[in-house]
């Protein structure tokens, strides 16, 4: 059986001594009382659930799924999963980050991303439950109406409710442009919505009595493509103007993917005849309304990796320690076994290193981005709040596409260290693999991300954004270019930082001959940044590391955090040269291969 342990160590190590965040909140009047005592007890509760009430659901609900009653059109959750939500709203957690005027604790959004990454690690399919409804609270309350806000956000934000996003349909995923589901006006302001959508995740359950749908959907004189796009609030069971329930609505659950991971999940198919539904922000402006939805999904697929990351290589360090196979190349280690542990030998280490790194990396890009965030909505200052959402903009993309491939790279090598055994469930090392899949494709595949960094948030604003970022790195290298200790780390990231400038100069002029270049070279693109980001924050913590070495630190977390870094320096960073190499290769050996196709 698998086991869990929070990394707490490491949370904390990023929120005082990389970031130092409480002394930017501080500055906040919301989160100004929010000091690191108060961050910690918090994040040590979190662990406790994640670690005792949600992870020991994993596996049971892995193997039991859950079930639709087709003639009553309500799904059954795996055993526990109900009692666990129970546990996790009468502790206060969906309220975690939320408006203290609506219930919330008001928390930073860092503190509630470090719940959600142990969460995930515990049980990604659980945890979608409660997730999805977070992104549901974060709509309403940046474009809701007053009406819509005291009617539904008080529920969202306690938990008594659920939240979903309704977009995807049969005949379109990513191309929103293209959905077909209607909206007509009714005479009292409401709208008959009818439609149907598909890949619904926690679309339909048993946890609450009552769940908020939030549904892309047409208005009659709306005109085609994404700019025909409205948002509409649709509940399971109407709500009258008291809080209380209503008649059921015509949304309902249809049918229920079968899936090769998150079983625990209902992936909802929804039908939708008629249902009453409330204009959700402006006619016609939807997708604006549904990107905070989606960008704060986006931010939490990669928590998912990055929870499933962790796991799966805790997992996998402590298989590789205690199993056996043959002796050390270097001679015997354990010489009173007839044979030595597998982690001396170099390739398994490698590995390990590997979903380390990955982890360590994604950390630091998951909490900086949910400071960013923190920031952008609660600084004083009103420059650090624009520049804060453009940084976030920007690493969006790569926190959903760099670290959810990572991700699977890291569960399948941790997989891999198994051997045979990393195929037998009992172990649970291949639950985590298949669940790492379905992150690199759901809110956006990572091609579509890739095309977002380049085309959008690089070449859109030829080239801000990155010059942004870009003067982060350039600061650092300043600060340490002279110290002979931090040559390692700096090195690596001056050059890359010199030569980003000119990769993204090269493709751009490219791009405007032919629009298939940015195309051809996007995912190579999206690898090479967020190496750079990756490689800024690992210079960070080696140099927080080394302080606190030269002070005089005995503890081994600062000489594991340099291993850590040295190994990902040589062994993970310089796969940008290859692939800078191949983005230039161009579009030609891509488009040109009609025959190859045939």
């Amino acid at each position: 059986m698998p086991s869990y342990n929070p990394p707490l160590r490491d949370m904390q190590f990023l929120m005082h001594e990389v970031f130092k965040v409480t002394d930017d909140y501080q500055q906040m009047p919301a989160h100004a009382e929010v000091d690191a005592d108060t961050i910690n007890a918090v994040l040590e509760e979190a662990g406790k659930f994640a670690a005792n009430v949600a992870f020991p659901l994993n596996i049971s609900g892995d193997a039991e799924g859950c079930v639709l009653n087709k003639e009553t059109h309500e799904v059954t959750t795996p055993k526990g999963f109900k009692q666990a939500y129970q546990k996790y709203v009468e502790g206060g957690w969906p309220a975690l980050s939320c408006d203290p005027a609506y219930g919330g604790q008001g928390l930073p959004f860092a503190v509630n991303s470090a719940l959600y990454e142990m969460l995930n690690s515990a049980n990604q399919a659980w945890t979608m439950y409660p997730g999805l409804s977070h992104g549901a609270y974060e709509a309403l309350h940046a474009h809701g109406t007053e009406e819509q806000k005291q009617l539904y956000l008080p529920k969202l934000t306690s938990g008594e409710w659920t939240g979903t996003m309704c977009l995807t349909e049969p005949h379109c995923g990513t191309d929103l442009g293209l959905l077909r589901t209607k909206a007509e006006p009714q005479a009292d302001g409401t709208y008959k919505i009818t439609g149907n959508k598909i890949f619904i995740s926690a679309g339909e359950h048993d946890f609450t009595p009552n769940i908020v749908h939030l549904v892309l959907a047409r208005l009659p004189d709306a005109p085609p493509g994404s700019k025909g796009i409205s948002l509409f609030v649709v509940p399971k069971f109407l709500v009258n103007p008291d809080g209380s329930l209503g008649e059921r609505n015509p949304i309902f659950c249809g049918a229920l993917e079968h899936k090769m991971g998150i079983h625990g999940n209902a992936t909802a198919q929804i039908n939708i005849d008629g249902a009453i539904g409330t204009l959700v922000g402006q006619p016609n402006k939807g997708l604006q309304a549904m990107f905070v939805m989606m960008n704060a999904a986006r931010l939490g697929v990669g928590n998912q990796s990055l929870g499933l990351t962790e796991v799966a290589y805790q997992n996998a360090l402590a298989y590789a320690k205690d199993r056996l196979q043959m002796r050390s190349l270097s001679g015997a280690k354990a010489k009173d076994k007839p044979a030595d542990p597998i982690i001396v030998h170099p390739d398994v280490r490698r590995m390990l290193l590997t979903a380390k790194a990955y982890a360590e990396g994604g950390r630091a890009l998951v909490t900086y981005c949910a400071f960013l965030i923190d920031k952008e909505f609660n600084h004083p200052d009103e420059k650090v709040r624009k520049d804060s959402a453009e940084l976030v903009a920007l690493l969006t993309p790569i926190v959903k596409a760099f670290i959810t491939d990572n991700g699977w790279t890291a569960t399948t090598m941790s997989q891999q260290v198994y051997g045979g055994h990393g195929f037998i469930t009992e172990w649970g090392m291949e639950q985590f693999v298949r669940d790492a899949r379905i992150n690199m494709i759901y809110e956006g595949t990572n091609g579509v991300q890739a095309l977002d960094l380049l085309g959008r948030k690089v070449l859109g604003n030829q080239g801000a954004s990155l010059k942004k970022f870009g003067k982060l790195v350039a600061q650092l290298v300043e600060e340490e270019g002279v110290n002979e200790k931090m040559a390692e780390f700096i090195n690596p990231i001056a050059y890359l930082g010199e030569q980003m400038t000119k990769f993204t100069t090269e493709i751009g002029f490219k791009g405007m001959q032919n629009p298939d270049e940015v195309g051809a070279a996007s995912v190579d693109y999206l690898r090479v940044a967020g190496h750079l980001v990756f490689g800024y924050f690992f210079a960070r913590m080696a140099q927080v590391a080394l302080r606190e070495i030269a002070k005089g630190s005995t503890d081994p977390f600062y000489q594991a955090k340099l291993q850590t870094a040295r190994f990902y320096f040589a062994k993970l960073f310089p796969e940008t040269a290859t692939l800078m190499r191949t983005a230039r290769a161009g579009s030609r050996v891509l488009m040109d291969t009609d025959a190859a196709l045939a």
